[in-house]
């Protein structure tokens, strides 16, 4: 059986191109999805359309920790904030709580939040596996230390039948997969150079959680920093920046994932690009360089480049729900654990 029932946590802006996207995969069903005020479930498979039509510019997002934080200057928007406003969902205060409850009906699950607390997403995983869940969990992270709290989990994870696979989205995900190909050329690596662009013409208002985590790589910004700016705060760094932030040497966990695998020490990863919140043209094309020694003593560099047209919500989700695809295959052959991209192949 080939079916995937799926659930997604969160439907900003990722939750929802994901939710867009399965609609295209014959394999996938899309049966549960929450925000941090409603849940929506149909074992039958969630009308999609309705879903997204309902919600379009009226996601419930706090730009930070989402689903169950109750911190102050939380800006909604629309009257109904978010999910609630379809005919499929009801209000909860419990929505993790919630999709957890269908579990036995889930295969897997997408977590589609940002992660603005280093231990937010393990204590997720950790949650679904105390419920006994069996099945799969995918995340699109990005902090290179929230690998090692996933790790801390495995032997959990494992003898509660879940197969996790981290960073599973662009970068890291879609980028440090294609560096792990590209690797094989070469007997030594030397370097590999990840470099993404971004465009959002949307900006702030409707890509918040990203924004919001993506600001925490800047010099003067951390984790726990960027989590307590206002709104007001981040529109005035996007002022700042004209729009256009760059980011250098980024904590990304492309290095973990692929030392992880085997390809390379993690100094020899280094992550940056090009955030443009006023354009939805890419400011720069992404790119992944990986330099290194053949076998027979040259040294050369292998690129993979991303074609300038395919946006930021297909590079994250395809390969996100590729993964999903994959990770559903080991699962059911009893193969559990913590995986990265750097792992397995995407299934589509």
């Amino acid at each position: 059986m080939n079916d995937i029932n799926f659930a997604i946590l969160g439907t900003g802006g990722i939750g929802r191109r994901a939710l867009e996207v399965s609609v295209a995969k014959d394999e996938l069903m899309p049966i549960a999805a929450c925000d941090r005020h409603g849940i929506a479930v149909d074992h039958g498979g969630l009308d999609v359309d309705e879903l997204l039509a309902a919600t379009e510019g009226n996601i419930a997002s706090d730009g930070g920790t989402a689903i169950e934080s109750s911190g102050d200057g939380i800006k909604e928007h629309g009257d109904d904030k978010g999910v609630v406003t379809s005919r499929q969902a009801v209000s909860t205060e419990t929505p993790i709580e919630d999709i957890i409850a269908e579990h036995e009906a889930i295969d897997a699950v997408l977590i589609a939040l940002p992660n603005l607390e280093h231990d937010f997403i393990p204590n997720i995983a950790e949650r679904f596996a105390d419920a006994g869940y069996e099945g799969v969990l995918v995340d699109v992270l990005k902090r290179s230390r929230v690998i090692g709290m996933l790790d801390e989990r495995e032997e959990q994870l494992e003898e509660s039948g879940i197969t996790f696979v981290c960073g599973a989205g662009a970068t890291p995900g879609l980028l440090t997969g294609a560096a792990a190909l590209a690797s094989q050329s070469f007997v030594e690596i030397e370097e590999i150079e990840i470099w993404w662009g971004v465009g959002l013409k949307s900006g702030y208002e409707d890509n918040r959680g990203t924004v919001r985590e993506d600001i925490a790589h800047l010099p003067d910004y951390d984790i726990e920093s960027a989590r307590d700016l206002s709104d007001e705060d981040i529109e005035e760094i996007v002022d700042a920046h004209d729009g256009v932030i760059k980011f250098n040497d980024m904590e990304h966990a492309d290095d973990v994932l692929l030392e992880r695998a085997g390809i390379c020490d993690t100094e020899d990863v280094t992550v940056g690009g090009i955030l443009d919140l006023r354009n939805d043209q890419k400011p720069t094309t992404t790119t992944v360089k990986v330099t290194g020694r053949t076998f027979d003593g040259d040294v050369g560099t292998n690129t993979f480049e991303l074609d300038d047209d395919t946006s930021m919500e297909a590079n994250v989700n395809g390969p996100a729900l590729g993964y999903l695809k994959a990770a559903v295959r080991r699962n059911r052959t009893d193969d559990y654990g913590v995986y990265g991209p750097a792992e397995l192949m995407p299934g589509f």
